[in-house]
């Protein structure tokens, strides 16, 4: 079993994707609650935060099912993450479990959530100038997967990446003409 300030140790010094793996798979076995983990995600150690977010984002990915029960606090508190880093791993865990190739369960939770504040926040994310462009990458895509079950995001979606691609990075500009395809052909 591994407790919380073991992990904010085995995590102050710089770790690598197969030492997050690692971590994962323990805390997974271990009694620490994914409750706990997003809390170490919110410690005022930004370099924490990372790590703990990287390892968030791996342990849900890999058994999304496995942490059904717990997505209604994960997403309550994603409005709350303010570092970047941190930012970055939760907007692609919500990326990911948006996506229409996600295990039938993990749908089924999220029609019964109150998504209204994440739609929010994502938008907040793409307007936001001092977000990381993988940030608004990830909060479009996220939007973008939302697009059927909340069918203004569309329309709102399409104007703010014609917005960010005027001036935008390879990145967006990349996404945003992937994503702007995508919504025409809905609209045939």
């Amino acid at each position: 079993m591994i407790a919380r300030n073991e992990l904010i140790k085995k995590i102050s010094e710089t770790i690598g994707k197969p030492k997050v793996l690692e971590l994962g798979k323990m805390l997974a076995t271990s009694g620490l609650s994914l409750h706990d983990l997003i809390g170490v995600t919110f410690t005022p150690d930004s370099a924490i935060a990372f790590r703990a977010s990287w390892i968030l984002e791996n342990m849900l990915l890999l058994e999304p099912e496995r942490y059904e029960n717990e997505l209604d606090y994960l997403l309550s508190r994603f409005r709350d993450v303010k570092y970047p880093g941190p930012q970055r791993h939760y907007v692609k865990i919500v990326m990911h479990l948006t996506r229409k190739d996600m295990p039938a369960a993990i749908k089924d939770k999220l029609k019964m959530l109150d998504l209204d504040p994440v739609i929010e926040h994502c938008f907040d994310l793409l307007i936001n100038p001092k977000v990381k462009i993988a940030v608004k990458v990830f909060a479009s895509e996220t939007l973008f997967n939302l697009r059927h079950r909340f069918p203004w995001i569309a329309g709102e979606l399409a104007a703010q990446l014609e917005f960010l691609m005027r001036d935008g990075s390879p990145a967006i500009q990349s996404r945003g003409r992937k994503l702007l395809t995508q919504l025409a052909r809905d609209n045939k």
